[in-house]
């Protein structure tokens, strides 16, 4: 039976408008949409998220450059946002294609209701055969509440989507794991196996017009595949590519399912089994190298040679997701949120919310931060000092706390490692989740480190017993998702 996918396909603005004259970039766009048709006649869901409202409205004004004054931006972005709908309705147009526009901010889906409805809107399009295109909303949003950049948007639009594949457009075919302007034996990397091990070139700035740059598509990535969701960076110039690198994936997963049920019962390929089983990790030629030289004949495999898929597939990089997908609700709190501040925690706490109990104001140590009640923060877990009150759980931070790595983009709503604690703490503070409080600060201040039945008598009130419900506590993902590939390097 055939495989109908989801599909993000994310577009900067150098993919749109020529960085100099501005004027839109229209075989590049026509390819677009005739890959995206293509895919839609396949069976196939389409999402576009295409930036580009500012450089067309600076062509539609004849400015020459990207103003710096924010109100004079916002309103190039209006300008600009209704002629790139247009133009794209009318690209789609000539294929009888229905598209439908959504603008986006981080308010927008901020609030739990809000954010449902943003997806159910998505559903229902698609399931109308209809084909969204996703832009950020540049006419309201100012920095507290912008993604960032559209790679971050397209990332979280393939989560609230449940995406089957993210792709990121950008000016390079794929990864290298040096510069390849100045390296000439620069080896693309096909697969990533685990993004806070990847060594990869990421020097590449967003163009004038864009926000974006290398940097910021490896943070999409790492949000995309944390919900399960293939990405891939590929250059924006071979849009025709995405049809032949989704067509090759998915050759790669079926092989690899084959051999899992033809191999079931071998004890000694049973943990190999596992990985294949999960229809995620693809199978190479060389399993055990990070980069593939595209002009150099392929390693020897180990395995069985019915398993190589003939045909060499369109240079692109493929970030394989997580085995553990964090969906739906926690992946709102995580990344639909931008928190608030952050209340530290002793790792006795820590572990209470790992056996899926909520955070009591005993394990509290610290706040950082004004925020009121219902607000997003972060959790990170620390060492109790000695002079503070003392939860009669150990409160030693756990080793096996989930990390991430900290990025060289914008990350301001990305979950970090090492935290930056008040400066009585022994140790470095490790970020683990995110959480809706139940209380603000100066509550959450004045009741740490006392029981339950002691709220009352600190507040004069007890609004709950819980800091935060369990229901309302995200953590990152404890296990790596792969292992194998050497860490990122600027």
């Amino acid at each position: 039976m055939k495989k109908h996918l989801t599909i993000v396909i994310k577009l900067g603005t150098s993919s749109i408008v020529d960085e100099k004259t501005h004027e839109p970039l229209l075989s590049i766009l026509s390819t677009i949409v005739e890959t995206a048709i293509s895919l839609h006649k396949d069976g196939h869901r389409v999402v576009l998220v295409s930036s580009g409202a500012i450089g067309v409205g600076l062509r539609r004004m004849d400015l020459d450059r990207r103003p710096k004054h924010l109100p004079k931006v916002q309103a190039l972005a209006a300008i600009g946002q209704c002629r790139l709908m247009s133009l794209w309705d009318q690209l789609f147009g000539h294929m009888r294609q229905p598209v439908a526009q959504i603008l986006l901010t981080r308010n927008d889906i901020a609030d739990r209701t809000q954010y449902l409805n943003a997806q159910n809107t998505f559903i229902e399009l698609l399931n109308m055969g209809v084909i969204p295109i996703v832009n950020e909303n540049d006419t309201l949003a100012v920095t507290e509440i912008k993604f960032g950049d559209n790679d971050t948007l397209s990332a979280i639009t393939a989560g609230m989507v449940q995406a089957d594949y993210l792709f990121l457009m950008t000016d390079v075919d794929c990864l290298y794991d040096k510069n390849p302007r100045t390296n000439p034996d620069a080896k693309a990397i096909e697969v990533v196996e685990d993004i806070s091990e990847l060594e990869a070139d990421v020097s590449s700035a967003g163009s004038a017009l864009g926000t974006g740059g290398m940097s910021t598509k490896i943070v999409a990535a790492r949000l995309a595949t944390s919900a399960g969701v293939t990405t891939v960076i590929t250059r924006s110039s071979k849009p025709g590519n995405i049809s032949a690198i989704v067509r090759y994936a998915e050759a790669q997963k079926a092989a690899a399912q084959n051999y899992d049920n033809n191999n079931s019962n071998s004890a000694n390929s049973s943990a190999r089994n596992s990985l294949y089983a999960s229809q995620e990790l693809p199978v190479r030629a060389d399993r055990s190298s990070t980069t593939h030289a595209p002009d150099k004949s392929p390693t020897k495999s180990s395995s069985p040679s019915h398993l190589l898929t003939p045909t060499t597939p369109p240079l692109h990089t493929r970030f394989l997701p997580d085995l553990h997908p964090i969906r739906d609700r926690y992946f709102w709190l995580l990344h639909g949120l931008a928190p608030h501040g952050t209340v530290y925690i002793d790792g006795g706490a820590y572990a209470a919310l790992a056996s899926k109990a909520g955070l009591l104001p005993v394990g509290v140590v610290d706040v950082e931060g004004s925020f009121a009640q219902q607000e997003c923060v972060r959790i990170v877990v620390v060492k109790r000092p000695s002079n503070t009150p003392t939860s009669t759980s150990t409160t030693t931070a756990p080793s096996s706390a989930p990390t991430a790595t900290t990025d060289t983009a914008n990350t301001a709503n990305t979950p970090t490692s090492t935290a930056a604690s008040p400066t009585h703490f022994p140790t470095p503070g490790q970020e683990v989740g995110r959480m809706l409080v139940n209380y603000s600060a100066t509550e959450i201040r004045r009741i740490r480190g006392l029981r339950s039945a002691d709220i009352r008598d600190a507040l004069g009130y007890a609004d709950s017993e819980y800091v935060a419900l369990r229901e309302n506590i995200a953590f990152l993902r404890a296990e790596r998702s792969r292992p194998g590939t050497p860490s990122l390097v600027a």
